[in-house]
């Protein structure tokens, strides 16, 4: 049995996506923001859907299941967990930000921060601790190789 994680991540991603768009355009007003931060917002959907295909494509090709309750045989650490130990969970924090710039709807940048909390502090926690258990001495050095969030 892989680690204890409370929630499937990407079904709660796409019901906070939801609540927010609908809470955003009905309830909350928007507050129009510079059209370089649209660009901005734009170009950080195209750069999370990246993050997203390729970290799921990695685990489908070395036939990894994604779900983090799944039990695992190995650590992942070539193409993009190289670079960030969660590309998928950056990739939707990511995506909730961008979706703020584009749409200037403040609810995305609130369900963002929400998002990063839960997952920082609870998914990624139980998940680490599951591969440290489960890997030792080598999820260990790859934890001081790689960052959790890309810059930090």
């Amino acid at each position: 049995m892989g680690p204890m994680v409370q929630g499937n991540p990407l079904r709660i991603f796409v019901y906070i996506l939801v609540i927010s768009y609908v809470v955003g355009e009905f309830i909350i007003p928007k507050y129009p923001i510079i059209y370089l931060f649209n660009m901005v917002g734009l170009i950080g959907l195209i750069v999370s859907l990246i993050f997203f295909f390729s970290g799921f494509n990695l685990f489908k090709s070395y036939n990894e299941n994604p779900i983090p309750t799944s039990d695992t045989n190995r650590i992942i650490k070539t193409g993009i967990f190289a670079y960030t130990r969660n590309p998928i969970y950056l990739a939707l924090v990511l995506f909730q930000f961008s979706m703020f710039l584009v749409f200037e709807n403040v609810m995305y940048i609130l369900s963002s921060l929400g998002l990063f909390i839960w997952l920082n502090n609870y998914v990624i926690k139980a998940e680490e601790d599951y591969l440290k258990n489960k890997f030792g001495d080598e999820f260990d050095r790859y934890c001081r190789a790689v960052k959790r969030w890309l810059i930090f």
